[in-house]
């Protein structure tokens, strides 16, 4: 079969879960899940996919054929793998991509629980509800999407989606209007001259682009008008602290970074395969520890 030839025997495929995507050789996922397995004394073990777009329909009909409970998806898969699937449910609908697949009877099923892990992130890492709030959204890609449909799902008063590329942003506007019914939502280019008239009545910031992955990458935003009253967030989570949230920090705002979404949407996505509670705080000690040692600023 496809995976097993391309990466390995899999002995007990209902107790297998995984990753696929392209690469995957960086990803947190596998020492975060195999961490979680362990403390729980479960008899799953969670594995590493690299899967090349090309391979995906074969690799989604291995997962089929070989039983496997789970895998969660990311990039450039989580658009194309909805049509493999057998049915998916609303978020990931709304959203347009599937992070988690889950297999239930013979049918597998896709979620989205990226959105609700940036939201579980903010109430309980930074103690902010989202609830009446003015959103300001940095990029306009797959990020950006699942995280602006969530915070409308979640009752937000406004949301702003800046990017370089502004038919992008309005293309994301335009789509979310569709989807989520009548809302708040303005579309503008990604220029410090006009992002500056909409920071000081916004009350989170987040950027949800890749910018900040290199610790050497300049802010995003370059601005004096973020203050205490921001919450500035960073959907990267290596290095913990990015260009932007150190800036914000000088600034005296509240920041976040991703560590927190990259786990707690691991957390929903794990329970969905399991129906455990995930050790959230034994998760966290460890990729921190791994993220310190990988750091090349440190």
């Amino acid at each position: 079969m496809f995976l097993t030839d391309k990466i390995f025997k899999i002995r007990g495929s209902e107790n297998t879960l995984g990753i696929i995507g392209y690469p995957v050789s960086h990803s947190l996922s596998p020492l975060m899940h195999n961490t979680a397995i362990r403390s729980l004394s479960l008899e799953y073990h969670y594995y590493p996919f690299q899967i090349r777009p090309e391979e995906l329909s074969n690799a989604v009909n291995d997962i089929r054929n070989l039983g496997i409970k789970g895998i969660n998806v990311t990039i450039p898969h989580k658009e194309p793998i909805i049509d493999l699937l057998d049915d998916i449910n609303r978020d990931a609908r709304l959203i347009g991509a599937v992070n988690t697949v889950n297999r239930e009877g013979e049918k597998l099923v896709g979620y989205n629980t990226d959105g609700k892990g940036f939201i579980k992130s903010l109430r309980e890492d930074a103690k902010v509800d989202p609830k009446g709030k003015n959103i300001l959204i940095l990029g306009a890609g797959g990020a950006a999407r699942g995280l602006a449909i969530q915070l409308y799902l979640e009752k937000t008063n406004r949301i702003v989606i800046a990017n370089r590329t502004l038919k992008r942003a309005e293309e994301l506007v335009k789509d979310l209007k569709e989807k989520v019914g009548f809302c708040e939502c303005t579309s503008i280019p990604l220029e410090d001259k006009i992002i500056t008239d909409y920071i000081p009545d916004s009350d989170i910031i987040i950027n949800a682009t890749s910018l900040g992955m290199k610790g050497e990458d300049s802010p995003i935003i370059h601005s004096d008008l973020i203050t205490k009253r921001h919450l500035v967030c960073d959907i990267v989570y290596s290095p913990l602290e990015t260009p932007l949230l150190k800036e914000a920090k000088m600034r005296g705002a509240k920041v976040l970074n991703g560590l927190g979404m990259l786990i707690y949407q691991g957390a929903l996505s794990f329970e969905i395969w399991t129906g455990k509670e995930f050790p959230v705080d034994l998760v966290r000690e460890t990729l921190i520890k791994e993220l310190d040692s990988i750091d090349p600023h440190k």
